[in-house]
């Protein structure tokens, strides 16, 4: 390879966008089946989750009690993962943690339900979303880590953007196989098997994305920091303090972005009474509109910084929660009045995804990037994300109020915006800390 094939950092492009696709796949995967885990919940809370006597919001509360414990094992597997991964580099645990999430989704399209086994099911179940937690735990600091360290000189943003971007083709990607299944089949046999199918699905999925990151060489930072190249090690209050405020800058993000993209169908199936196409109609024009703006909110972060786009992301989600909710809530709105809504929301979380890994990766060296960043983005998704489902329905079905949804949200972004206005206004122009 010539040196004018490489830019200005002696990155080869055809590594730079062999990275990007390889970090990609393993992402739309991840998301793919926690989308199809929250599209299917009231279905998979009939088949797990229902004794004889329970009822159905019940079911459900105990659905997404296991949807929440898997995302708290991944920052478990942020840190076992992520601690391998700077030591011995970023491709060989990507290969792994491809395998292990991969393998767990298509168990879960294998497994015996309630009517079957009895009180097992659900065990094993959990079991399953337990190994996924972990394994997802690794995915992230890892493909951000290979993707921002591979990436060009001021595109960062866009490379990072790439991550967000494929979470919200996953999202979607599950939500067409859900509504196409939904379409397809009479309700008796999704309900009886039909909904295996997108879980199973993950065996071809994987296969693609092992080859890919076979493929895959270790990144120039990895590369350099190996050699010796990089600065001394921070410490680990140092690392602390920096992995809090990730947590702070990104739990908007991850509140909102679950409540409005996977969270919703069961709310308006179970709360508002929308039927179940009807819910994921609504929520595939949310994921929409949450995929058309996060390149070109990456792109814009590479221009004129990460906070203004970050800040400007989660105050618009503060402003329009309540309007959202009350458009939803409104029989006499119209289909068209309610999908611009929805289209918008997920929107505003676009705007806080696109440059968020890049905003992440820039506050790491590449001594503990991989570490540092996975569980800054595990911790929240853990708190704000995974118990968005439990904490809504659960409070709804405590208090009453159809609103939740928006206090939740809202109380979120509130502090993501307070720790966004720290970051440094030139960060998008700097070199990775070595």
């Amino acid at each position: 390879m010539t040196a004018t094939a490489r830019d200005d950092q002696g990155v080869d492009p055809a590594r730079s966008r062999r990275a990007l696709v390889a970090g990609s796949v393993g992402n739309f995967i991840e998301w793919y089946e926690f989308g199809v885990y929250g599209y299917f919940a009231t279905i998979i809370a009939a088949n797990f989750f229902t004794p004889a006597g329970a009822s159905d919001l019940e079911a459900l509360v105990r659905t997404y009690a296991s949807f929440a414990l898997a995302f708290f094992f991944r920052p478990l597997g942020a840190a076992v993962f992520g601690r391998l991964g700077d030591r011995i580099g970023r491709r060989p645990l990507l290969i792994v943690v491809v395998l292990l999430m991969s393998g767990a989704t298509a168990l879960i399209g294998l497994l015996p339900t309630y009517s079957a086994i009895g009180a097992a099911a659900p065990w094993l179940l959990t079991l399953v979303r337990i190994l996924q937690g972990l394994s997802a735990g690794g995915e992230f600091g890892g493909a951000v880590s290979l993707m921002t360290e591979f990436a060009p000189r001021g595109r960062r943003g866009l490379y990072g953007a790439w991550q967000s971007f494929t979470v919200a083709l996953g999202l979607l990607g599950g939500a067409g196989a859900a509504a196409l299944l939904a379409t397809v089949l009479s309700e008796p046999d999704l309900k009886q098997w039909g909904w295996r199918v997108p879980f199973l699905l993950a065996l071809p999925l994987g296969a693609l994305a092992l080859w890919l990151r076979l493929r895959l060489e270790e990144t120039p930072s990895f590369q350099r920091a190996h050699a010796g190249q990089a600065h001394a090690k921070p410490g680990a209050g140092e690392v602390a303090r920096a992995i809090l405020l990730g947590i702070g800058r990104l739990m908007g993000w991850s509140a909102a972005g679950y409540t409005f993209l996977v969270v919703m169908p069961s709310y308006l199936q179970t709360t508002l009474n929308a039927t179940f196409q009807q819910a994921l109609v609504a929520t595939v024009v949310a994921n929409l509109g949450f995929a058309l703006a996060i390149i070109p909110a990456g792109v814009l972060s590479d221009r004129i910084g990460r906070r203004p786009v970050m800040v400007a992301g989660a105050a618009l989600v503060v402003v329009l929660a309540f309007p959202l909710m009350n458009v939803l809530q409104d029989p006499g709105a119209s289909g068209l009045v309610k999908g611009l809504a929805v289209l918008v929301a997920g929107a505003a979380v676009g705007l806080m995804a696109g440059p968020g890994p890049a905003m992440l990766s820039e506050m790491f060296p590449t001594t503990v990037r991989y570490t540092g960043l996975g569980l800054a983005y595990s911790l929240s998704n853990a708190v704000f994300s995974g118990s968005a489902g439990l904490i809504i329905t659960e409070l709804i079905k405590t208090t009453g109020d159809v609103d939740i949804p928006a206090y939740y949200v809202m109380a979120a972004c509130v502090v993501s915006v307070a720790a966004l206005l720290t970051l440094r206004g030139d960060d998008h122009r700097r070199d990775l800390r070595a």
